[in-house]
């Protein structure tokens, strides 16, 4: 009875079960490398299966981040800029210079540029016009305020002979409420408020041609700054004029969004871009449709954070927003029970990203910040690069779940033979005439270890490396609170397991039955016994390697996909297949694990059993039992 314990113990616990759960997040991981996705978290990898919401960047990671500039305004014109003449008027002069000095891109003596593509494609305009870069030793640059999400705005002061010149780029809005004046045509003019209009006019056509739109300004100085000073110097501004960049979408963003529709995932654009822009820019992405889902950081500040949980899902696209604002959507969506995956790269974002079930930073622009507050580094800042990883997730998170209903519904098939075995005893000893009842167990401690830690063990492991259903991205995400065992994963291990051990008894039963055993009344109840062990611990152990076929599609029928496109569970298969033929067939090993060699008429019947497990679940999967509790 002790013995029989130890057996039931080990049929019960799945041994394996952590290892292969382990080894399957780690071989996603390093799939996920190659598609161009660090993961940092384990765990990240799962969750990322589970997203329902992917709230995203624009710039370099919907769009190609490769600008361009398109539109200039200036002088009160709009002007395309291979249609502008490289005349030399102090208003182009002076949009030029600021476009150029206001700039923190680095430039190489071959002219090479390195910096953010927003800033180097302004130094390309200027080089276009014929502007050299000797106006950096020309007009040198001794103060600075850097750029900052939440002013939206970058000051530089440079020294121009004896006095000094301030010059300021940044959103259209945050310059004009800092401007009290404007130049047209060499004349300063005063009457600012009236020229706002005409300005917005224009910053609202270039916007819906989907250009990100730079306000200039400047002012000169006659005296250096003061430390004092700077903390103002941003004020009583001259507007000059504003350029309109293009940034193109990424083609493999837009199927993306598609694949992510399909996928019932919500796309959200976050960006600090002009609303009109970011509109454009999502209507070609097919984030949204109807310009009312788009929102400003000025109307989520009006929000209570009760009104914009409340309303989250009206809302696609948010423009014109702080670092800020970032979390409070993420915490919106989250409220409503949503798993939310973020990008984020600058030092700001990190908030954010902290806050999101997954937080994606961007490796190739991202900061240092943002990549340790995150749970997955994409070192190709492609918004498709994290739909991938989400889909890898799927992928992950169905083979784990394969493991699971593999290893249990073996383990109950384990636990129903001893325990089945031990009920029903006295009546199978009955049955077949057996006097020892002490020795009639189907299954000894050593082969229920062996099938445990050997023949199950490398086929749930070659399960990780499955390959992903051809719909694992047209269905529903996964529910986190509906959690793994769901009915209809319960009804597959159970009636599964029933199955196995079911069959493991009547091999156990027919090898009782053996006839024409030659001996002793005492030899031959032992011989029918140790045939009996054999034939169960056969079909018990071969009968799992059939059913790992079943676990791989709960769905579709064995026959309508391709069984063998998993190149490392057929080698597991083989290689457990191979162990337990040698342990069959060599007189040594037999002694160790008191099995009998069989008879060709038995061979022939555990050959049956061993692949009636195919057929038992066809039938169930064709009358759509399989699946019937999933819904």
């Amino acid at each position: 009875m002790f013995m029989t314990a130890v057996s039931l113990a080990v049929a019960a616990i799945p041994e394996g079960l952590v290892a292969v759960s382990t080894i399957v997040l780690a071989i996603g991981v390093q799939r996920m490398v190659k598609k161009n996705a660090i993961v940092k978290k384990l765990p990240a990898v799962e969750t990322l299966g589970s997203a329902t919401v992917i709230c995203s960047d624009k710039t370099g990671t919907l769009t190609q981040n490769k600008m361009t500039v398109k539109q200039i305004y200036y002088n009160n014109k709009l002007v395309d800029i291979d249609k502008q003449e490289k005349q030399d008027n102090e208003e182009l002069k002076k949009l030029i210079h600021a476009s150029m000095l206001c700039n923190d891109t680095k430039i190489a003596k071959d002219l090479t540029l390195t910096g953010d593509p927003t800033e180097t494609a302004l130094i390309d305009m200027g080089f276009d016009f014929g502007f050299e870069p000797s106006i950096y030793e020309n007009l040198p640059r001794v103060e600075e305020i850097p750029f900052d999400s939440d002013r939206k705005l970058m000051t530089t002061v440079h020294k121009n002979g004896e006095k000094y010149i301030v010059y300021t780029k940044g959103g259209v809005d945050e310059l004009l409420n800092n401007t009290i004046a404007y130049i047209v045509n060499g004349e300063i003019k005063n009457d600012i408020l009236e020229y706002k209009k005409e300005i917005q006019k224009n910053n609202e056509e270039m916007a819906k041609n989907a250009l990100r739109v730079l306000a200039m300004g400047y002012k000169e100085l006659d005296h250096m700054p003061t430390k004092e000073e700077m903390k103002n110097i941003e004020t009583d501004l001259i507007y000059i004029g504003m350029v309109g960049m293009i940034d193109p979408p990424r083609e493999e963003a837009k199927i993306a969004v598609e694949k992510c529709k399909t996928a019932g995932i919500k796309t959200v654009m976050i960006t600090g871009d002009h609303k009109i822009t970011a509109i454009a820019i999502a209507k070609a992405l097919g984030i949204l449709e109807d310009e009312k889902e788009a929102l400003t950081g000025l109307e989520l500040e009006q929000m209570t954070d009760e009104e914009l949980t409340k309303n989250i899902r009206q809302y696609s696209v948010y423009a014109r927003v702080s670092p800020e604002h970032k979390v409070r959507i993420v915490k919106a969506w989250k409220e409503q029970g949503e798993i939310v995956a973020m990008t984020g790269d600058g030092v700001n974002d990190a908030p954010a990203l902290k806050t999101a079930n997954i937080g994606c930073a961007m490796g190739m622009v991202g900061t240092d910040v943002a990549k340790e507050a995150a749970d997955v580094i994409l070192t190709d800042d492609n918004f498709a690069t994290v739909v991938s990883a989400v889909e890898e997730g799927r992928r992950i998170y169905d083979n784990i779940l394969k493991a699971i209903q593999y290893l249990l519904s073996s383990n109950v098939g384990e636990i129903i033979v001893l325990f089945v075995a031990i009920l029903i005893t006295p009546l199978i000893a009955k049955w077949f005439n057996i006097t020892n009842i002490g020795a009639l167990e189907p299954l000894l401690p050593i082969h229920i270890l062996w099938i445990n830690l050997v023949t199950d063990a490398l086929p749930a492991l070659a399960l990780a490396t499955d390959p992903a259903t051809k719909d694992i991205m047209k269905r529903k995400p996964i529910e986190p609170k509906k959690g793994i065992f769901t009915k209809g994963m319960t009804l597959r291990i159970v009636y599964q397991g029933i199955m196995i051990g079911t069959l493991t008894l009547i091999a156990f039963c027919i090898g009782l039955a053996t006839p024409n055993i030659q001996g002793s009344p005492e030899y031959v109840e032992h011989v029918r016994i140790e045939i009996g062990q054999t034939m169960a611990f056969s079909v018990l152990a071969l009968s799992q390697l059939v059913h790992v076929f079943n676990v791989r599609d709960n769905k579709n029928s064995i026959f309508k996909s391709n069984p063998f496109n998993n190149k490392q569970l057929i080698l597991a298969i083989f290689v457990s297949t191979m162990l337990m033929i040698t342990i069959l067939l060599v007189p040594a090993l037999r002694q160790i694990f008191s099995i009998w060699k069989l008879p060709v008429e038995n061979i022939l019947e555990v050959l049956l059993l061993v692949f009636s497990p195919l057929v038992i679940v066809e039938i169930f999967k064709l009358f759509k039992i399989n699946t019937v509790k999933d819904e």
